[in-house]
């Protein structure tokens, strides 16, 4: 290091995805300047944070939140400086949004123009996915357009019929442009003629209101639309990630389908893998309106189990910031009411609190939280500790306890689907490109600093990293 630096964090044990070390962590110019042993002495610097006892990890990379989302007549009630700092609390410094055209007028490419101009007045570092809803001759262009944007993933619904579903002709098309442009397709897998039947079955019984939401989307459903698009996969040689998955068979097939060679990826949401679908006989049901919905508490113990495995590669909020006005609007007809839940912040705790449970190491934590989720979205810079890597840094007390209380955290909205748990693994200091954005003295805004990140292409990316040698992972 030929300047001193303006953040040391000392006596750190410094935890990537590949193992850990005790060392100095040099920050100059928001970059990584290097990591000194920590036998050797700790370096001057502008600022000194003692890190004795805690761990350091790399910033989170949560790759599927919705910001300021427009869905028919309902929009989120954040904006990306509530939903960056709300990040921030969280320990995750980098979101990935959406660019999902608002209605049948708004085209691909302006969905993520329109969402770029807003992310000027982000906290964290913001990417970008684009989507495509229906196909036209324009489409190819515009996609040209959003790679030359730094946009190199499009996402499609097979379900929501006259909304955001794409039909099957539409994803092929896409899948093969995304093998052109070195692109990643990112999949809502559900069945829609399944889900659309048996929601209608269910509106026959008389039970469409939120409490029989679980009823209306059965695991089936997720499964077969996961095998018919591993199928175009194939066909088109597209790389393919699956979106919060919540059925250990979805992920199988992905596992399946990646032992024959595709490049398939499994997501998962804190959610799936704590809460089951008993919420829906809870007193606030409408807590949990999601798709797809909470399941069975045997599926739920199976999918932490492939969590912890490794078959599910990254863990995302899929945050959706509604309140509770506007989830108990139409809680009589699950059709008519807004689906997602606000998760940005609480990611970390949520997702730690389950991998201990379930034996997992921190290496793995990290993997799922952080290092997975930059690889996989070809994000540079991100995901790891190490010289020259974006200076996104926490120190990570796991065994920090608190209560959740939704009303108090920072996400725009009044709810959590976590309220009152207990949650272990919290962050006690973030910092953002070089910056202390939370310490003991609390939250210090760093104002619209956060940059739009340029992704690399897909298999570009893939190729290029390269993984440390292994190091000994230690039991969380």
């Amino acid at each position: 290091m030929s300047r001193q630096p303006e953040l040391v964090i000392a006596n750190a044990t410094v935890v990537n995805s590949h193992g850990r070390q005790e060392a100095h962590i040099a920050v100059h110019d928001g970059r990584i300047a290097g990591l000194v042993d920590a036998a050797q002495p700790v370096p001057a610097a502008d600022r000194t944070i003692d890190a004795t006892g805690k761990l350091v990890i790399p910033g989170g990379v949560d790759g599927h939140c919705h910001v300021a989302q427009v869905t028919g007549r309902f929009r989120t009630l954040d904006d990306y400086r509530t939903t960056s700092t709300a990040a921030l609390w969280g320990g995750t410094t980098t979101i990935i949004d959406f660019g999902i055209p608002r209605d049948a007028q708004e085209t691909p490419l302006a969905a993520v123009l329109h969402k770029k101009e807003l992310a000027t007045e982000s906290r964290c570092d913001v990417a970008l996915h684009g989507a495509v809803v229906s196909w036209d001759e324009t489409v190819p262009w515009q996609l040209e357009q959003l790679a030359a944007e730094g946009v190199r993933s499009v996402k499609m619904y097979t379900t929501n019929r006259g909304t955001t579903m794409a039909d099957g002709g539409t994803i092929l098309k896409v899948m093969r442009e995304m093998v052109r442009l070195d692109g990643l397709a990112y999949i809502h897998a559900e069945h829609d003629p399944i889900i659309t039947d048996c929601t209608e079955q269910q509106a026959e019984d008389g039970r469409i209101g939120i409490e029989h939401l679980h009823r209306t989307r059965p695991e089936l459903a997720e499964e077969i639309s996961v095998k018919e698009t591993l199928a175009m996969a194939e066909y088109t040689g597209a790389p393919v990630y699956f979106v919060h998955q919540s059925t250990p068979g979805a992920v199988d097939l992905v596992s399946q389908a990646r032992e024959r060679g595709l490049q398939a990826y499994s997501e998962t949401c804190p959610h799936y893998v704590t809460l089951d679908d008993s919420v829906y006989a809870s007193t606030f049901p409408e807590w949990f309106a999601c798709c797809p919905p909470m399941r069975s508490p045997e599926t739920v113990t199976a999918l932490k189990e492939r969590l912890v495995s490794g078959a599910i590669h990254t863990m995302s909020s899929d945050h959706s910031c509604y309140d509770l006005s506007q989830k108990r609007e139409r809680t009589d007809d699950v059709r008519a009411m807004p689906h997602g839940l606000p998760g940005v912040e609480t990611r970390m705790p949520v997702t730690f609190t389950a991998m201990a449970s379930a034996g997992a190491t921190v290496e793995q934590f990290v993997s799922a939280f952080a290092a997975e989720p930059a690889r996989i979205n070809a994000i540079p810079g991100k995901g790891r500790i190490a010289e020259g890597f974006d200076a996104d840094l926490v120190v990570f007390d796991p065994a920090e306890e608190r209560t959740v209380n939704g009303a108090a955290m920072h996400m725009g909205t009044d709810f959590s689907p976590f309220e009152g748990k207990a949650l272990t693994g919290w962050p006690a200091v973030v910092v953002s490109n070089g910056r202390v954005v939370l310490d003991a003295d609390g939250f210090h805004d760093p104002g619209a600093v956060g940059r739009f990140i340029n992704r690399n292409g897909f298999r570009q990316h893939q190729s290029a990293a390269s993984e440390p040698t292994q190091l000994p992972a230690a039991a969380l």
